[in-house]
């Protein structure tokens, strides 16, 4: 009778480890649950805080854009403040070039007027003699030639002279007021007019420094050349061959500029000229 019992703690026995199994099971999908809960969670977090990464990320590269666009629009700035200061400073040397130029060309022209003045001076005519104390004169009679009644023969070219004068000094005065065309067609008018003058070697030269100052460099020389083959013992050649060698050099023929120089100080070594050729020859 006592058999039965020992099968039941069996069967319990079973029944109990069957649930007990069927409960680790069930644990066991819980957990798999509560963990894929858990893991698409977390997720979702990553997902959101990349998603905030990568909007801040985005945001930082737009300002750090706009912030390279604002450093080189204040480099533009910058440079656009340097450009005019280097302009008003360009200006500011070539209004002062240009009033130097000015000034040396007045005293050039002074002096040129000067020179002309003492070149145009008659020479002292000597004393007439006087007549005899004991030589009467008959009365009625007229006098001598050459005594009151001659007319001087530079009285009677005055005329002359003083039209050659007028023409120069017009052409100098267009010279003067920076008009170089009218100058260089006004002394050209003269040379052609009065080619024997005193004045028709400065007239030549002054068509040459004209043209220098338009820029007309192969012109100047041609003008240059002109003068020193016309009037070769003209007080003008000097200054006609250092008009050359500054016209070589700002044509780039530093070769030619350096020979035309030195020619003026071989053939004209006490003209002022040849002094600034040697200035000229040993800053180059």
């Amino acid at each position: 009778m006592r058999q039965p019992f020992p099968r039941r703690l069996r069967l319990l026995a079973a029944a109990l480890a069957a649930l007990g199994v069927a409960h680790a099971a069930s644990a066991a999908l819980f957990d798999d649950e509560e963990a894929r809960k858990r893991i698409d969670a977390t997720n979702a977090r990553l997902a959101q805080v990349q998603k905030q990464l990568e909007d801040r990320i985005a945001g930082l590269e737009s300002q750090m854009k706009n912030q390279g666009l604002i450093d080189l629009f204040r480099e533009v700035e910058l440079i656009k403040a340097d450009i005019a200061r280097l302009r008003g400073q360009t200006e500011v040397l070539t209004h002062e070039l240009e009033q130097s130029q000015k000034r040396q060309r007045d005293l050039y022209v002074d002096l040129d007027s000067r020179l002309r003045k003492l070149e145009a001076a008659p020479a002292p005519a000597p004393a007439a003699a006087a007549p005899a104390a004991d030589a009467p004169v008959a009365p009625g009679a007229a006098p001598a030639a050459g005594v009151a009644g001659a007319l001087p023969p530079a009285a009677a070219a005055a005329p002359g002279a003083a039209g050659e004068q007028r023409s120069y000094d017009a052409a100098l005065d267009q010279f003067k007021g920076g008009n170089y065309a009218a100058a260089i067609a006004g002394f050209q008018g003269f040379v052609k007019a009065y080619p024997k003058s005193p004045l028709a070697p400065s007239a030549q030269y002054w068509v040459g420094n004209a043209q220098f100052a338009q820029k007309d460099y192969r012109g100047a020389i041609a003008s240059q050349r002109q003068l020193i083959a016309g009037y070769p013992d003209s007080q003008k050649v000097p200054d006609a061959l250092l008009n050359i060698g500054s016209s070589q050099f700002e044509l780039g023929d530093a070769a030619g500029a350096r020979r035309t120089l030195q020619e003026l100080v071989a053939k004209h070594p006490t003209s002022d000229a040849a002094a600034k050729a040697r200035q000229r020859l040993a800053a180059r």
